[in-house]
């Protein structure tokens, strides 16, 4: 009888084998259940975020999907912190299995499935755990699915281990884990929560992070600090254990609090916000389709087609293929871009544009109590206010989504006046409050604007970048995008043509009122703030530096308007709109700030204009060199023009309407130009060194907002501070290497003035003294 049993045990042992065998085999052929192709085992599909990286390779941010944020890290860029909390926690025979634990499946049988002990420790290996996460899409609803899942996980890790090392092993999973608030992967988790890089994580928080690998939701550091505190001393506790750490280390580790750098990674928050949103559109761009451009949309659709001929950046994951074939994707493809942005020049610029607006921004609001307008301007008419208002309201995300909704026009605005809760931006910080949508379009339409850029003339290298007063809340581009009227810092495209056509600085000019004839026979008067010297023969020098209304259209009468639209475009202007009429040497066209910034490199760059050059060089997941970008240059004006230019372009900061700069401490050798155009409704500010060429504006969201008075709308005070303080910290920073007694270098003997002609045409010769007096 016993023979018979003991027969029977065998015969059931061996019907087990071969049907756990006939299991396995069925798993691993992919004949129950889903078992991944050999390539795909060998190449898991990860989706890693693109890194956007300054000139001296600091993280601007990064590129992705919402839910894969995940940068690639690789093992030697692990700190051993990481990778020992992890055996130690995870899987402490890590290193002696290949694939399952043979030990810790036979424990947490029989703890968990016999004795049902909940806390008994679970039976998965580091590699069925990266099974489970790599190919496992479907969620266990419950123990019985999960039991399914289990051997299929099982035969995964066996294969893993063939293809991989132990090293890449770990290196994938901590790659691969979410550790929630976009933070996916270790390196992201480590900035995301430390603001440290993997290789330089302390040991309680490598802890922190693996101890959030059993559950990241219950154990987040960011909701649950004690919570989550209590976990890492369990992971450093197994630490201990494993002999990584000692006792006295651990019980003094374990003591610490759990302190976070949190640093949530979103696209609307860091550095350079609008210059990442920037590059991000140049470089995903697709081929320009005139059909898919409305009629208003030309302007851009002959931008978009020549930036797809030209510039090689714009369009680049379209015109770029990867070995396979297939197009490089900015958002998983692991691209490391490498900019040519310097991390600290572009704090400077944002801090610099900080602390003037927060201080120009009480000032516009006082000046608009009281008036029912606000904040646009107290002349304009109720009606058109109201015109723009309504105009406004419609071009909102609320009013699109309220009318495929099907309401009315009158639901949506009785929608538009009822308070609600909401968090508004403000200088001092976000804040919660009470108010209509009406109301807030009225709010957020009372802060002034601003772009600025700054760029290397030599090589086109765009050192800082600033869009707009705060990305969160103002997303519309003014760097590069938006263009808005230039008035007087046209001026000097317009002495640069008149010297082109052998005027000089030197020329004279009786000071007054000039009145031109148009194309169309009728008269036109420029206005002229400027009262000076009036009757007395001034210099074309003194004209610029003055910004004098006259003395331009006196040039103006000499040059031809269509002669001056083909120098701006020489420039690199692209705006097609811009009338050759006699008024458009007082700066009536719109311009964007990164092209007068280009133009403005002409003349520190002795008549070669370069193009902004945003990127040096871009790199695949793997460090591979898959792309580099060069300089565009092009020589606008002879460089007999330039020194002239010089001349008088510096004669705007030393004895002109610039010379506010010196009040910020800057002695440097520089040129610039002011610019303000009717009602204040622009200010603008340029201003080069030998080796730093900037430009800023000021101004409302719409024309017709803006400062009553020039005492604070003019270029010289809305605009110029910025310009100023943002140069005054970069030549406070020694390692930047810029330096304030550079100066331009003009040929020896140069005289701007020699052979001059005055306006009755007779010869008039004068020397340096001369000039400067």
């Amino acid at each position: 009888m016993i023979r018979k049993i003991i027969k029977a045990l065998w015969i059931l042992l061996a019907i087990a084998v071969v049907a756990a065998v006939i299991i396995f085999v069925s798993i691993s052929k992919g004949w129950i259940g889903y078992m991944p192709p050999v390539e795909e085992l060998e190449n898991p599909s990860y989706k890693f975020a693109t890194e956007i990286f300054s000139e001296d390779e600091k993280v601007l941010g990064t590129w992705s999907y919402s839910k894969e944020n995940r940068v690639y890290t690789a093992y030697r860029d692990l700190s051993p912190n990481i990778i020992n909390a992890l055996i130690a926690t995870e899987d402490v025979r890590f290193a002696e299995h290949s694939g399952i634990d043979a030990k810790a499946l036979f424990r947490a049988f029989v703890k968990r499935g016999l004795l049902f002990q909940k806390n008994a420790g679970g039976g998965s290996t580091l590699s069925q755990q990266l099974a489970k996460q790599l190919f496992t899409e479907n969620v266990a609803r419950n123990t019985l699915q999960r039991l399914f899942q289990k051997p299929i996980e099982w035969v995964i890790a066996v294969k893993l281990e063939r293809y991989y090392t132990k090293e890449e092993i770990l290196s994938m999973y901590l790659n691969k884990f979410d550790f929630l608030n976009n933070a996916v992967g270790i390196k992201t988790a480590a900035h995301t929560y430390f603001n440290r890089e993997p290789k330089d994580l302390k040991i309680e928080e490598a802890a922190t992070l693996v101890g959030m690998c059993k559950n990241p939701s219950l154990y987040n550091p960011v909701r649950f600090n004690e919570r989550s505190r209590g976990r890492r001393n369990v992971v450093l506790g197994q630490m201990r254990k494993a002999g990584y750490i000692t006792e006295s280390e651990c019980d003094s580790l374990q003591a610490l609090p759990l302190k976070l750098s949190y640093n949530r990674v979103d696209h609307k928050e860091g550095l350079a916000t609008y210059f990442r949103e920037y590059l991000r559109g140049v470089m995903t761009a697709t081929k320009p389709v005139k059909s898919n451009y409305r009629g208003w949309q030309m302007q851009k659709f002959y931008e978009d087609s020549l930036s797809w001929e030209t510039n090689p950046l714009y369009g680049w994951c379209a015109k770029n293929k990867k070995k396979d074939g297939s197009n490089y994707n900015v958002y998983t493809d692991g691209l490391k871009i490498y900019t040519t942005l310097n991390s600290r020049m572009q704090q400077y610029a944002e801090e610099a544009v900080e602390e003037h607006l927060s201080y120009l921004q009480p000032l516009f609001f006082k000046e608009k109590v009281g008036s029912k307008n606000a904040p646009y301007a107290r002349v304009l008419p109720a009606k058109r206010v109201e015109e723009l208002l309504t105009k406004a309201m419609k071009q909102t995300e609320r009013y699109r989504l309220m009318k495929e909704a099907g309401n009315s026009e009158q639901e949506i605005r009785k929608a538009f006046d009822t308070p609600q809760e909401m968090t508004v931006f403000s200088w001092m910080g976000s804040k919660d409050t009470i108010m209509t949508p009406m109301d807030s379009i009225r709010y957020y339409k009372s802060f002034l604007r601003t772009g600025f850029m700054s760029m290397d003339p030599m090589n086109g290298h765009v050192k800082a970048y600033v869009g707009g007063p705060n990305y969160t809340y103002f997303q519309y581009d003014m760097a590069m995008v938006g263009r808005r009227q230039v008035g007087s810092t046209i001026k000097p495209y317009l002495y640069t043509l008149a010297m082109e056509n052998n005027f000089s600085p030197c020329d004279q000019v009786r000071h007054v009122e000039q009145t031109l004839i148009t194309e169309t026979g009728e008269p036109w008067s420029p206005r002229n703030s400027n009262k000076k010297r009036y009757g007395e023969m001034v210099t074309l020098k003194w004209g610029l530096a003055n910004s004098d209304n006259w003395i331009s259209a006196y040039l103006m009468s000499k040059l031809n308007p269509y002669e001056l639209v083909r120098l701006i475009h020489s420039f690199g202007v692209r705006n097609k709109a811009i009338d050759p009429v006699v008024s458009l040497c007082l700066g009536p066209c719109e311009i964007s700030v990164g092209e007068m910034v280009s133009a403005y490199t002409a003349f520190a760059n002795r008549g070669i204009r370069v193009a902004p050059l945003f990127v040096t060089r871009i790199e695949d997941s793997e460090g591979n060199v898959i792309s580099t970008f060069a300089p565009q240059m092009d020589e606008v004006i002879s460089t007999s023009s330039v020194y002239k230019m010089l001349v008088m372009l510096r004669a705007v900061i030393n004895e002109g309407t610039g010379g506010r700069v010196r009040r910020y401490g800057i002695t440097a050798d520089m040129g610039g130009k002011t610019g303000t155009t009717n009602e204040n409704s622009d200010s603008w500010f340029m201003g080069f060194t030998p080796s730093l060429v900037s430009g800023c504006w000021v101004g409302g969201d719409e024309r017709d907002i803006h400062f009553g008075s020039m005492t604070y709308g003019q270029g010289a005070a809305a605009a110029l501070p910025i310009w100023a303080k943002y140069m005054k910290k970069v030549f406070d920073d020694p390692t930047l290497g810029y330096d304030q007694q550079e100066t331009f270098k003009l040929p020896e003997g140069f005289d701007p003035c020699a052979g001059s002609e005055t306006p009755d045409g007779e010869v008039e010769e004068m020397g340096l003294d001369d000039l400067f007096n």
